[in-house]
Formats: structure tokens, C-alpha cells, sequence
């Protein structure tokens, strides 16, 4: 039973994500069920009878109250209306003289529809899902597992990226000698990473869809996720079409160096004096938004991952399955992996922290990389998250100094780390640059020892000795 001054306080916040008001003066309003299902699919609420949208008490006349609830009951159980039915408390009450119904609605673990049609709920209301992507989601949504564990048993450890596996080993040597993974064979990798797994109802072991996001091939991808791949665009001039983009269709690992590239490539560096060491707040702060971008993300739904570069701005869109609605502060965090296991994988190679850490990182460092006090970053946690990130306009020396060497060795190695056997002439194309500026970054690699070349010029490759990325 709701306490009536709980039921005051519901009318005094007004409709929202979790409160629906309706007119039932005379006769119950049938699209009481749309909102139910809405309620029902999301994440919960309560509908008052008798309330004006304003938040005006109209009332119920007392004579048809009980008939209004025996309505109710039995709709709820009839499989025709309400699919699959659902108990639901309801119950009259009394304000200032006025007789109103208070309908407490759970959020369910199941996807319910009003006579056929899958209705869901955001801050402006109710809406029909008026699509198999949009049902899909929400049946993804109510799903009791992670899709990352999804078990594929036809994939095979040659479906993996093998040179991946030994850029995980030399990245965890860095950060720890220890580490376990140093030894381990590529399989036994997967395997304590919790990326073979026993699919509980078939029966059947396998590699997981985490796997194949994280190590795939691109056949590996194409099978497990058709719809996988992040977009990145640069619109600092060509608003209507782009400047510059990347497909970026490559597993994690990989995906992360070509999206880091392409920020490093259109955004301004700004280094950083954190007591007596120099930091890039570039890196900090989109490390966090390409990693969030890459690994909370429903990699089942067809919506494209985004990333977009603006004059002022970067934004960063995915499809998500929301624990939360509305704008993300260091307040109201509330810490939840969309992808725990993918997400275990990036916290061992130092490229992700925990959720409550690197959001408010974003807070404390965005506007010191913007020179603005007030360039928050901005958040919002829907079907689709977003995160805007603003950064200060660029002037003539900052686009004189954004492609220094550092950046193109780096965008060189990944290059290369994609196709050994590559050739200048290419490199120079797909960086925009002149074969004389590539031949030159390249006799740096090698002076480092980075890099070498194993075989001719002609039928050789290039075999990389240190990432830095």
C-alpha cells in the first residue's frame, strides 16, 4: 500500500520517466495499458487515475472506482490484452476529499505487449516500437544475460588476429612481468579471460562473441556481430559530409589504435603539468571516450557507433541497453559494466578504468583541456549514449603542430601492425602525406629500433619491435 503523503510527493514531481498521470472521471482510459506495457518494459513506475496532466486532482466518481479496478484485474490476466499477463497492484485512495487510483508498475523481467504492439518509455512518455530493431532491443534488454557471452561453437582459435595475442603479451609485460598471460598460449588466454565459455541451455562450449570482438578476424566478426563497426568523421568544415573518415571495422584491439589515430589526427594536443609530471589530457580524456565507445556498446544492434569531430566539439554516439536514463555526473553515477568481461580484458591492458574513475576523470580534466571552467563533459544515457566532449576553437599554430612525428609514428606502426608487407607509396596515401615524409618517419623507426625490415624491399615486410601505443 502507497502512503498517501508518498502519493502527494509523486503528484508534486509531476509526469516524468517513472510518473504518468490520466483522466478516468467517468471510465477507465484505455491507453492505461500503454502505459503498463511502457512501465513494464522500462524500468517501473506509478500511474494515477484521476489526475489532470498539470497535476490537478479531478477524482474518480465513487461509483464506478470498484468497477474501474475489476477492469483492471481482468485485463491484466487476459493474454489478449496484455501479453505475457501480469499482476499488478492497484488500489483507491482518498486526497482532499477526492477519490483517485494509484497503480504501482514494476519493471519486469520479461518484454510485454498490448494487444500485439511492444510499447517503451522515455522522459517525454509512452511510444510504440514500430520496429524489429527497436523490439529487438528491448527483448536483448530484458535478456538475464550478457550478449558478450553469446557462445559461438563453430569458431576456431584461427579466427583470431594471432599477432594481437602477442601485443596483449607485450603490453601486460609492461605493466606487470608477472602477469599470467605472459606464458600462456593464445587459447589459454581466452580462457581466463572468460572468452570460452558452456552455453548453459544447448550444452555446447565455445568461443564468445566477446572473443571475437576483441580477437577476430573479420570473418570471425562478420559472423558474429553482421552490424559491427564504429564510423569516426571529421566536420570541422564540410558539415553536410565530411573532411576526413574511417570505417573502422577491425576488432578492439585494433579498432582502438585506428580511433586513437584519428583523434590524435583532428584534435589539438594540450600537455599538462600535474605536480612535477607532464601529461596529453588529448590522451586521458579520449582514451576514456574511444574506450567507452568500443566496449559499452550492444554489439548485436545494427545502430552505428559514431565518432564525430566538430569544430568545437567531439561526440561520441553508441547503442547502448541503458541501467539508468538521463544526464551521467560523478553525483549520480551509479557503476555498470555493459560489458564486464570486454571491459576486464581493457582494465588489464591499463586502457580502461573503473566506470566511477573515469568519469570523473572526464569531469576534472575537460575543462582544463578546453582552458573553460564551464566545458563540462555531457553524458546522457538513453537507448543511444552520447558523450560530447568540447575542446577550445584551433588557430593557425595549433593546426601547424597537431601532425607532429610522435603522431605519425604512432599512425605508421598501426599501419603496419594491420599490413606488414605495406608500401611507402601506401602509407603516404592513406596519411595524406608525400612518400619523402613517410621514408624519413620511417629511417626514425628503425634508428629506434622499432621497427625493421625482414626480407627485400620488394617481397618483404615490416616486422614491428615496439608499439608505443
Amino acid at each position: 500500500m502507497v502512503a498517501i503523503e508518498e502519493i502527494k510527493s509523486l503528484i508534486t514531481k509531476g509526469e516524468g520517466l517513472k510518473i504518468e498521470f490520466k483522466t478516468a472521471r467517468e471510465a477507465l482510459p484505455r491507453n492505461v495499458y500503454e502505459t503498463i506495457c511502457a512501465f513494464l518494459n522500462r524500468k517501473g513506475g506509478y500511474i494515477l487515475l484521476g489526475v489532470r496532466d498539470n497535476g490537478t486532482i479531478d477524482g474518480i466518481d465513487k461509483n464506478v472506482v470498484r468497477n474501474q479496478l475489476k477492469t483492471l484485474s481482468n485485463d491484466l490476466n487476459n493474454a489478449q490484452i496484455i501479453s505475457p499477463t501480469v499482476r499488478i497492484e492497484a488500489e483507491d485512495v482518498e486526497i482532499d476529499g477526492k477519490t483517485i487510483i494509484c497503480i504501482h508498475v514494476p519493471e519486469s523481467a520479461q518484454a510485454h505487449s498490448y494487444r500485439g504492439v511492444y510499447y517503451d518509455r522515455n522522459h517525454e512518455g509512452d511510444y510504440r516500437l514500430g520496429n524489429q530493431f527497436l523490439i529487438t532491443n528491448l527483448f536483448i534488454r530484458k535478456y538475464e544475460n550478457h550478449t558478450e557471452n553469446q557462445v559461438f561453437p563453430h569458431l576456431r582459435i584461427d579466427d583470431f588476429v594471432a599477432e594481437d595475442f602477442d601485443f596483449v603479451r607485450k603490453r601486460v609485460a609492461l605493466l606487470n612481468d608477472k602477469h599470467p598471460w605472459i606464458n600462456m598460449s593464445n587459447e589459454d588466454i581466452l580462457r581466463y579471460a572468460k572468452m570460452y565459455l558452456r552455453d548453459e541451455r544447448t550444452g555446447k562450449e565455445g568461443y564468445t562473441l566477446a572473443a571475437a570482438v576483441v580477437f577476430g578476424k573479420r570473418n570471425a566478426l562478420a559472423m558474429a556481430c553482421p552490424n559491427y563497426k564504429t564510423d569516426a568523421l571529421c566536420r570541422k568544415e564540410d558539415t553536410d559530409r565530411y573532411d576526413d573518415r574511417a570505417i573502422v571495422d577491425c576488432n578492439l584491439i585494433q579498432a582502438y589504435g585506428q580511433l586513437m589515430s584519428f583523434v590524435r589526427k583532428h584534435t589539438p594536443d594540450r600537455f599538462f603539468l600535474e605536480g612535477d609530471r607532464r601529461i596529453s589530457l588529448r590522451e586521458i580524456i579520449f582514451r576514456e571516450a574511444v574506450v567507452n565507445l568500443l566496449i559499452h556498446r550492444e554489439f548485436t544492434h545494427p545502430y552505428p557507433a559514431r565518432l564525430t569531430i566538430y569544430k568545437e566539439t567531439v561526440v561520441a554516439e553508441n547503442w547502448n541497453i541503458p541501467h539508468t536514463m538521463g544526464c551521467i555526473t560523478p553525483e549520480n553515477l551509479i557503476p555498470y559494466p555493459k560489458n564486464p568481461t570486454i571491459a576486464g580484458f581493457f582494465r588489464e591492458l591499463d586502457w580502461f578504468e573503473d566506470l566511477g574513475s573515469g568519469v570523473r576523470n572526464m569531469f576534472h580534466y575537460c575543462p582544463l583541456y578546453a582552458k573553460d571552467k564551464n566545458a563540462l563533459p555531457v553524458m546522457e544515457e538513453n537507448d543511444v549514449f552520447k558523450l560530447t566532449v568540447r575542446y577550445e576553437k584551433e588557430n593557425a599554430s595549433a593546426r601547424r603542430i597537431e601532425k607532429t612525428d610522435v603522431n605519425r609514428e604512432d599512425e605508421i606502426l598501426i599501419l603496419i601492425r594491420e599490413n606488414p608487407k605495406i608500401t611507402m607509396r601506401e602509407i603516404a596515401e592513406k596519411l595524406s602525406t608525400n612518400k619523402r615524409t613517410v621514408e624519413r618517419t620511417m629511417s626514425k623507426l628503425v634508428d629506434a629500433e622499432r621497427v625493421k625490415r625482414d626480407g627485400s624491399r620488394k617481397i618483404g615486410k615490416w616486422v614491428i619491435l615496439k608499439m608505443s601505443v
